[in-house]
């Protein structure tokens, strides 16, 4: 019974909290408005309880007193609604029904500002809900249908035609197009994808027609845990804002406390005059209702949270927004993370009469039948380069060393120095001293030769991430330490750290000793901001300060551990980001430093008797207003140029 009229009791809130009856309230506080100025010009005598502005304090009263006694009755949580609905009850006591329906309709006008600031923060949220594809091409034995995107299943082959939303995350098997898909990574232009390259699941195909095979569907899909990612965002709240719910706790006695003072000492060293002393008691409790002190973080939090998302950075809380604004350490990780996580050919090495056309086809003939990554990339590069591969017979692969075949009638081998010498194939000269220096830079190796000697050597490398030297020159422009962390061997570290302009490598490094290295960087006094992509990356994240998960490209693990994920891997964003971040916090803190100046020097003011209940409410009032505003500007700051033009 109690629950069914508590319900009832709420729903009545929240209709009258609604902005068509705000607007109603708003209407016969103007009416009052306009009697109380008539009074000045003419002789009116109206009864207190005939004010039309009593119909305000019943419409946008009501939700405030319900509010007030659900969090104290049902949550045991003295909030400021509380005092808020005990300096409503003291106006309408002391006949002041004005002001009475002046506090309770600006509170209401600013209940509604925060929830309108709230659902333009979530804007990107509801798009990609409205993007949810509904439908999808599936290619089946007897021809393609179109099915319900929720029946599509992981290895399914879908059809994509120009103009259609891609329905699942996939990969391309066929075909070639440019894809839209700015809704994920916040890319003004389309992206040109062909075989082998990922497509997001919501993003719309703009002109060929593609096959691609379905790798994330339903709930395992990019833009579903986008979704997820942003609806677990709202339900976080910041340390600060903890804080500042902590504040208006305790101000709640404390008013009270000012306000009895106020009035007593108003009795005994002015007087009573008029209800001085009530009077000025009541403006006090008007004026100190931290409401905008409340305001200020989930505001600023949301818009800064709903501008991210525009750009493919999705924050999960406002604690790892504003771990993310004091961060200033950046540590990378490599593979994946600062590099592409690609093995691709570098070098070709020839000694002797062979060219490179000639020894990258051997090579790759014989690499084209083994199941190695290193072989695999040299076959790839080979295709890419367009050269016809020659007949291999007798193939023969000894598992993590090499491989062998006979090409024209020639034994070939390739793989490591030692397996050559095993095969005794002779090393010396220039086919040791060349070699070394691909090493020197990071690189793997695979020798080629026949039984006479060495016939070359080919270098493979991982390619550093086109974006990532200037976004770690923007990282250090910004006054952050950045450094790498990497589990790959000096050399490679010491290279692509020289590559991407860092100073500070770290090598060799297990998931634990990551973990270390991170925490002695928060030992020297960093707030580390640690950006990983692989599972063995995911204790560092949840060590550091705040984690950033290579959300694109990343294993989920990752994107678990992190506060933030990066949709699509772009790490050109980390430098908005961190200018997001920081503007953040700075609008948080100066929200709450304007309200505080504004509640202290209204309280002076109230306690002076140079406010009244209806002035204090409009003074009280409008900070929280301003508040509310701040935030909103927040989310339509031109921060991602901005970060473009350092």
């Amino acid at each position: 019974m109690l629950q069914k009229v508590n319900a009832r009791l709420a729903q009545a809130a929240d209709f009258l909290a609604g902005l068509k009856m705000t607007i109603v309230s708003g209407v016969f506080l103007a009416f009052s408005l306009a009697l109380l100025i008539a009074k000045n010009f003419a002789e009116l005598n109206i009864s207190p309880w005939l004010d039309p502005a009593l119909v305000t304090v019943v419409i946008s009263g009501y939700p405030l007193l319900y509010l007030a006694l659900y969090r104290l009755i049902g949550q045991r949580w003295v909030s400021s609604a509380l005092l808020i609905t005990v300096a409503m009850i003291a106006s309408l006591c002391l006949a002041e029904v004005f002001a009475a329906g002046e506090v309770a309709f600006i509170m209401a006008i600013g209940a509604i500002l925060e929830d309108k600031t709230a659902e333009r923060a979530k804007k990107g949220l509801n798009n990609l809900i409205k993007l949810t594809p509904q439908t999808g091409r599936v290619i089946f034995e007897d021809g393609e249908r179109i099915i319900p995107a929720a029946e599509i299943k992981s290895g399914m082959t879908l059809r994509v035609l120009a103009g259609e939303t891609i329905p699942v995350d996939g990969k391309i098997i066929s075909g070639a197009t440019s894809v839209d898909q700015s809704v994920m990574t916040g890319e003004s232009l389309p992206v040109d994808k062909g075989e082998g390259d990922e497509v997001f699941c919501g993003t719309m195909n703009c002109y060929g027609a593609v096959d691609m095979v379905a790798t994330g569907v339903g709930e395992d899909s990019s833009l579903q845990k986008m979704i997820r990612l942003l609806r677990d965002a709202e339900n976080k709240k910041a340390p600060m804002q903890r804080i500042a719910d902590k504040w208006a706790t305790w101000l709640v006695p404390v008013a009270v406390a000012i306000a009895v003072i106020t009035g007593i000492v108003t009795y005994f060293v002015v007087g009573n005059e008029n209800n001085a002393a009530l009077i000025r008691a009541v403006t006090v409790l008007v004026v100190f209702c931290p409401c905008a002190l409340v305001l200020a973080t989930p505001t600023a939090v949301m818009a800064g949270i709903g501008q991210a998302t525009k750009y493919g950075v999705l924050i999960k809380s406002g604690e790892a927004m504003e771990s993310m604004g004091r961060a200033n350490c950046i540590a990378f990780d490599k593979t994946g993370t600062l590099t592409l996580g690609k093995l691709t050919v570098s070098d070709v090495l020839t000694f002797g009469d062979i060219s490179e056309s000639q020894l990258l086809a051997k090579t790759a003939a014989l690499e084209s039948r083994s199941e190695h990554p290193l072989g695999k990339a040299v076959a790839a590069y080979a295709k890419e380069q367009g050269l016809v591969l020659p007949e291999v017979e007798n193939f023969a692969m000894t598992a993590g060393r090499g491989v062998s075949g006979s090409i024209g009638g020639e034994i070939c081998y390739c793989g490591s120095r030692r397996y050559l010498e095993e095969c005794g194939v002779a090393f010396g000269g220039e086919n040791d001293d060349a070699p070394e220096r691909l090493r020197k830079e990071g690189k793997a190796v695979i020798f080629a030769a026949n039984q006479e000697g060495v016939l070359g050597a080919i270098g493979l490398s991982d390619t550093l991430r086109p974006a990532a030297k200037e976004t770690v020159r923007k990282l250090k422009k910004l006054g952050c330490e950045v450094v790498l962390l990497t589990g790959d061997h000096r050399a490679t570290a010491q290279y692509f750290a020289g590559q991407a302009g860092i100073a500070n490598a770290k090598a060799e490094l297990l998931p634990q000793d990551k973990v270390t290295a991170v925490e002695q960087l928060q030992k020297q006094g960093y707030d580390v901001c640690m950006i990983g992509d692989g599972v063995n990356d995911a204790p560092a994240l949840k060590t550091a300060d705040v984690g950033v998960a290579m959300g694109g490209e990343g294993s989920d693990i990752a994107a678990e551990a992190a506060g933030i994920a990066l949709i699509g891997g772009d790490i050109e964003k980390l430098p908005y980001l961190c200018m997001l971040a920081r503007a953040t916090l700075k609008t948080i803190r100066f929200s709450i430093a304007l309200s505080m100046t504004i509640n202290l020097v209204a309280i002076v003011l109230s306690s002076l008797g140079r406010l009244t209940p209806i002035t204090g409410a409009i003074v009280h009032n409008a900070g929280s207003v301003f508040v509310v505003l701040i935030a909103a500007l927040l989310y339509d700051r031109k921060l991602f140029a901005a970060a473009e033009k350092l």
